[in-house]
């Protein structure tokens, strides 16, 4: 295996739902902790890494819960789960001695710092774990375009889906024994099969700005760091 990494820098986009662990809602310290140790190996070997989180496992906007609220008003709370996340896992990168920053596009600055897309660049060049919080600060779009638009923005290499599964499938793998895994996909072909790899909006602009996506299961030790490594991991979603 390579020992340099084959991506200079990207975005990781993790689900909220990930970090319940065991729980129904909330975050398992030690999902959190496994989470940040797999951040930390990637660190290691000299890879610049922005990170995305959803909040799903707080609030989610479009869920049955949330079904009752004003739309805008769901969408509002589901951006601040994410920067309670965002909070709570740079607490435990920091504990592990990797510098972090969180950005919001949402301006609390008392906790964190606001988006701005040069000082997010530098602090990233210096070697700083980056995670952008608060969506796109307007409703109406998910954490997975967020993800997208905050990838193009800082001209990452490729943005780096991390899920329970080991890639993109034809069907749901959970659900159905025989179904195939794509080693690689073109994302029309995402868009025209209606395969859940981001939402047609992240896709979109995804394929418009010609950036790779590559889904992973995200928690097999070292997957992260082999991928970057240039194992073949996962599926590439790319033209």
């Amino acid at each position: 295996m390579a020992t340099d990494p084959v991506y200079k820098r990207i975005l990781l986009k993790l689900s909220g739902e990930s970090l319940t662990g065991e729980r129904e809602f909330g975050i398992d310290a030690t999902v959190l902790n496994r989470f940040a140790g797999e951040v930390e190996k990637a660190c290691q070997i000299g890879v610049q890494i922005a990170i995305v989180i959803g909040g799903g496992n707080i609030f989610r906007g479009l869920s049955e819960k949330a079904k009752e609220m004003d739309r805008v008003q769901a969408d509002n709370t589901g951006m601040l789960a994410t920067i309670i996340n965002s909070l709570a896992l740079q607490d435990v990168l920091e504990k592990k001695n990797i510098y972090t920053r969180v950005m919001t596009a949402i301006e609390m600055p008392k906790v964190a710092e606001p988006f701005i897309r040069r000082r997010a660049v530098r602090h990233l060049e210096k070697g700083r774990v980056v995670i952008f919080a608060g969506g796109t600060g307007n409703p109406y779009f998910t954490t997975d375009t967020a993800a997208v638009l905050r990838a193009i923005e800082i001209e990452a290499d490729v943005i780096i889906k991390g899920t329970r599964v080991d890639g993109v499938y034809d069907k749901d793998p959970e659900k159905v024994k025989d179904a195939m895994r794509f080693k690689q996909i073109s994302y029309m072909d995402v868009v025209n099969r209606g395969l859940k790899v981001m939402d047609m909006t992240a896709i979109a602009l995804s394929m418009d700005n010609k950036l790779p996506i590559i889904v992973f299961n995200f928690n097999k030790e070292d997957n992260l760091k082999n991928l970057l490594l240039g194992e073949s991991i996962g599926t590439l979603v790319q033209e």
